[in-house]
């Protein structure tokens, strides 16, 4: 698998807190089967989650050594999971922010409950200017689990959804469980992220969930979710 969203760039947002515990979680995908890692730490504008692009690149340099040093091979490339913005591509040219890979591809996210008016606005601007919006766990937000139509409606436009693997096996409740069960009857996810923020302990959920997502789709197309899909943005 390749992990397209996670929080283990560490001491900067509320996933991983030092460096060593950035090293045993990685280390424990690597078990896995994980052999790719983009860094998403969260941005929120006028939040304390605002580590500079500079400032990420210097942590994921130590955080490259570190692997190196205890024999990890685990490749790591850097982005952001940006909290919605109405200034994304003024932060993206400020460099406060990270496309994934420095491609064109970017991991939004949507307040968990409540609504952010003009989303759909935010996206299609920045589908007209070329980049890929990807939202993170549409599976999770109230919004979309009371009114699955929104889901249709940024497929519509052209965003892609990028579903957390956990979600399969039921990490965040039984309403995100099977909106993602229908979601891949009706091949609307494009990649799964792990957004593992701290030591799990069991890190059976790969294999648990790959079981379930079987019963759903075709091996090649959950190849496609889990690895295919993000060889995109790495390569």
């Amino acid at each position: 698998m390749i992990d397209v969203h996670n929080h283990l760039l560490f001491g900067i947002d509320d996933g991983s807190k030092s460096l060593e515990d950035s090293v045993l979680i990685i280390r424990k995908l690597s078990e896995i089967g994980i052999t790719d890692i983009i860094l998403t730490p969260h941005f929120i504008t006028d939040s304390s989650y605002v580590s500079s692009r500079e400032n990420n690149l210097i942590l994921m340099e130590k955080l490259k050594n570190a692997l190196d040093e205890n024999n990890i091979n685990v490749n790591l490339y850097l982005g952001n999971e940006i909290y919605i913005d109405r200034e994304i591509e003024k932060l993206i040219y400020e460099k406060k922010i990270s496309k994934l890979n420095n491609t064109n591809y970017l991991l939004i996210e949507l307040p968990m409950s409540g609504e952010w008016e003009g989303y759909q606005d935010v996206f299609m601007d920045l589908i007209n200017d070329g980049y890929n919006v990807v939202l993170a766990h549409p599976e999770r937000y109230n919004s979309f689990q009371a009114d699955f139509d929104k889901i249709y409606e940024l497929e519509e436009i052209g965003v892609l959804f990028q579903c957390n693997i956990g979600s399969v096996i039921g990490n965040y409740g039984r309403t995100a469980k099977k909106i993602i069960k229908r979601m891949l009857k009706e091949d609307l996810i494009y990649m799964f992220g792990t957004d593992i923020h701290r030591d799990k302990g069991d890190y059976n959920f790969l294999s648990d969930a790959k079981k379930i997502i079987r019963k759903y789709t075709s091996d090649e197309k959950m190849n496609d979710l889990l690895v295919n899909n993000a060889k995109k943005i790495i390569q």
